[in-house]
């Protein structure tokens, strides 16, 4: 097969493949293979293609080949790390992003804001990870370095942090993160909620109402702060956070 012939086919699966038709994009990928082109394109979408069949073994196996030509693949070291966390193997799955997030920092003193989005949502789905395995401790490592990286979801990740300190039991550590939040983003209100939970929890209600209020004079109709107002108006219950 001359290489011009295997690059035709090439972008022909990936047609397929962007569809969703793996079956016919896998095999015109077997052709691309058996020719002499090296594409990390290809690897990258086999390696899709066997994860999503349940063929975790070959698709660790297509996702390290395509690094190989391309240790710089943010999507095919994503998928890797992604699928060997799947598999439990959290640390092998850590240093596959962490390579890759160093050789494109060696490429560029400065990352393109969409590929820092991506390693801020692969910090944070391996913080995801870590909070399902009850590490809570690796788990805010990733939060945090998720939040350097993203320009969009800072206030959302750090709530993520701030539960894991209160799974913790650093209700102090997880008051201050709260404090921080509110002080940056103070139209984020899911921050004023929690920490008014933390607050009523901890048998300060006259700061936990002023949490709730603040709440309800940005938005009159919200429903929990609303509920929690009412509780710790007319009764001992305490939110479950």
């Amino acid at each position: 097969m001359r290489s011009v012939d295997a690059k035709e086919i090439l972008e022909i699966s990936k047609k397929h493949f962007n569809e969703g038709n793996y079956a016919s994009a896998e095999a015109l990928l077997g052709q691309v293979l058996i020719s002499n082109l090296r594409s990390p394109d290809a690897y990258y979408m086999l390696g899709t293609i066997n994860y999503d069949k349940g063929r975790f073994n070959k698709s660790v196996e297509y996702y390290k080949k395509a690094l190989e030509i391309d240790p710089g693949f943010t999507d095919a070291s994503v998928g890797l790390s992604i699928l060997l966390n799947d598999l439990g193997r959290y640390d092998e799955g850590r240093e596959v992003f962490q390579k890759a997030r160093e050789h494109l920092e060696q490429r560029s003193a400065e990352l393109d804001p969409y590929i820092e989005e991506k390693f801020a949502q692969k910090h944070e789905e391996l913080g995801s990870l870590y909070v399902q395995c009850k590490r809570h401790k690796e788990a805010i490592e990733q939060f945090m370095k998720a939040i350097e990286f993203t320009s969009q979801r800072k206030p959302e990740i750090a709530m993520k942090v701030v539960e894991c300190l209160v799974a913790l039991g650093s209700q102090r550590k997880a008051l201050k993160e709260l404090k921080f939040i509110t002080r940056e983003f103070p139209h984020y209100l899911p921050a004023r909620i929690y920490l008014g939970k933390l607050f009523y929890n901890l048998s300060r209600i006259s700061e936990a109402m002023e949490q709730w209020s603040g709440v309800l004079l940005r938005d009159p109709e919200n429903v929990e702060a609303q509920r929690y107002t009412r509780i710790a108006q007319s009764s001992n219950l305490e939110p479950s956070l």
